[in-house]
């Protein structure tokens, strides 16, 4: 008898609802920007991190005939990366659709995505909130590459003290002095958006435009970087208490969104994904509840690959 794949190993994942599931990503998330999602095949390894191999002069690259020849390795295993399985269950009572039940199957489509729904966007919060704490953690960063702003440095300060574009120009000039490379993206926090497009030193920059306030295209072609995204993601504490998962932080970064197979780019950062995730299982039938369940599981982990391609500004504003 032939030996079973992994896939057919995964006993009970339902590659429709999977489908469905992995078609509900919410679109004000951010946390892809810093981490982008790349897939393993196995849920621990050695994170793929980077070096200084491209800016280093070698000596004797010349060779004679039948010498050796100098040998680079460009990325490295660094440290351990272990990818952190998380399930949890949609639900859809009967009452609710059930003029349009399947006689087969017990749901519709429909059905599946309502209940999926709710489960896609409690894991996508969860990795949201990981991927920014992350990122907004000072002890993730070396000295040169974080700054602390406050009182008149901040800049919801507009006494004309403050100056956002001397701060970026600062993180972006460190980012290239190790990596060879500029940032760029930057991810802000709402609150952080709502004091710097109303900055005076960006406003003056608004008035060839003709327009009031700036987008955030605007902002990013004014600080010379490809995009600045801002996170809009709240989270809700036990007591009911709501607080931004992005803060009051700014981070520039260098980062690439495509395979791990470049592994030439000093990458700030990845989402590592277990393959064929996050999945949702065939769903089952309660029968005391009278209620459909949907098994929805994600196998991730956010990871810093290369921490000199990142610049924490911490308490951007007050």
């Amino acid at each position: 008898m032939p030996q079973q794949t992994l896939s057919q190993a995964r006993a009970g994942i339902n590659p429709v609802l999977t489908n469905i599931a992995q078609g509900l990503r919410q679109n004000d998330l951010i946390g892809y920007t810093l981490f982008p999602r790349v897939d393993v095949g196995q849920r621990a390894g050695k994170v793929i991190s980077f070096g200084k191999e491209h800016f280093m002069q070698y000596s004797d690259l010349a060779r004679s005939p039948g010498s050796a020849t100098k040998r680079v390795q460009v990325g490295y295993s660094g440290a351990d990366f272990n990818l952190v399985d998380y399930s949890i269950e949609g639900s859809l009572p009967i009452e609710l659709r059930q003029e349009q039940m399947s006689p087969a199957k017990g749901f519709t489509i429909d059905g599946a995505q309502l209940a999926l729904m709710a489960a896609n966007d409690i894991l996508d919060l969860r990795l949201e909130i990981a991927q920014a704490q992350l990122a907004q953690d000072p002890n993730q960063y070396d000295a040169s590459n974080k700054t602390t702003l406050s009182g008149t440095s901040q800049w919801s300060d507009y006494s004309g003290t403050s100056n956002p574009f001397k701060v970026i120009e600062t993180a972006k000039e460190a980012i290239r002095t190790q990596t060879g490379r500029r940032p760029n993206v930057m991810v802000i926090g709402a609150t952080v958006l709502a004091q710097l497009k109303y900055h005076p030193t960006v406003i003056n920059r608004m008035v060839p435009t003709g327009r009031d306030v700036p987008t955030n295209a605007d902002l990013a072609q004014f600080f010379g970087l490809e995009s600045v995204v801002s996170g809009d993601a709240i989270v809700s504490n036990d007591a009911g208490v709501m607080s931004d998962v992005w803060g009051k932080h700014a981070i520039l970064a260098y980062t690439r969104t495509d395979t791990l197979a470049n592994r030439g780019a000093p990458t700030f950062g990845y989402t590592y994904n277990l393959q064929g995730y996050p999945a949702a299982e065939d769903a089952y039938y309660g029968n005391n509840e009278k209620t459909w369940y949907f098994p929805y599981s994600a196998s991730e982990a956010p990871v810093i690959a290369a921490k000199s391609a990142g610049y924490l500004i911490q308490n951007a504003v007050a």
